[in-house]
């Protein structure tokens, strides 16, 4: 008999992170073998337990899925939507398994996002320790001066506290806009738009174009692919050399 906490059973199926399966589980989105478990730290054993998420079985047996997202904006960055909104599990056609979004992407913000069920590299991905980068092309609107860009590369004071030194290239503004790249290796919510609004100015459009050394290459909107062996690989590396 192998026991394992519940959240992180989840995590390696890949249904989530484990900061995120430990809220499915206190929401009382989760059953063992007929039970809702609302508490934290429990253990059980996948071999003998039937383990559901919203009242569907989990499988630990499915062979490991990895898509790369070109996501479009009023898309929801999660699996379901208890109001019927599209989201990014629904532009996904060809794949049986259970996908989940690595992290995710504000509604109105396109771009990059990784979905797979491989749980030990989702958490490798999300763990602040790993200082995974994430690229994002903002175009702003106001005025961006270079103190503004120094602003942004030393940090932001926000509500959450300082964020960390990014990396800031400009290539184009005039007096009114600019377009800018923008990498943080921090996962905050609304981070980008905040910091922006940290320095009297105001997004228009986000979108992230790189992700963890991979980049949307040709694919429009709405479009994905799966990754490569090499790719995963790389991803791999990426949380093992930290």
């Amino acid at each position: 008999m192998s026991l394992e906490r519940l959240q992180k059973i989840l995590s390696r199926a890949g249904v989530a992170s484990r900061r995120a399966a430990e809220k499915m589980i206190l929401d009382g989105r989760v059953s063992v073998d007929g039970q809702v478990i609302i508490e934290l730290g429990q253990k059980f054993d996948t071999a003998t337990s039937e383990i559901r998420l919203d009242g569907e079985i989990i499988s630990f047996n499915e062979s490991k899925i990895y898509i790369l997202l070109n996501k479009p904006v009023n898309v929801l960055s999660s699996a379901k939507d208890d109001r019927g909104r599209t989201t990014v599990i629904d532009l996904i056609k060809d794949v049986n398994e259970r996908i989940y979004p690595v992290g995710r992407l504000d509604f109105n913000t396109e771009g990059l996002l990784l979905l797979t069920n491989d749980g030990e590299l989702m958490n490798g991905l999300l763990h602040p320790k790993f200082q995974i980068d994430k690229t994002y092309r903002v175009k702003v609107s106001g005025s961006i001066t270079d103190d503004k860009i120094e602003k942004l590369q030393n940090g932001i004071e926000l509500e959450d506290g300082i964020t960390a030194p990014a990396k800031v290239h400009l290539f184009g503004k005039s007096s009114t806009e600019a377009k800018l790249d923008i990498t943080i290796h921090e996962g905050r919510n609304r981070q980008i738009r905040r910091m922006i609004a940290g320095v009297g100015c105001e997004v228009k459009k986000l979108k992230r174009i790189r992700f963890a050394g991979l980049t949307l290459g040709n694919l429009q909107a709405g479009q994905y692919r799966r990754l490569t062996e090499t790719e995963v690989a790389k991803l791999y590396k990426l949380i093992s050399n930290n």
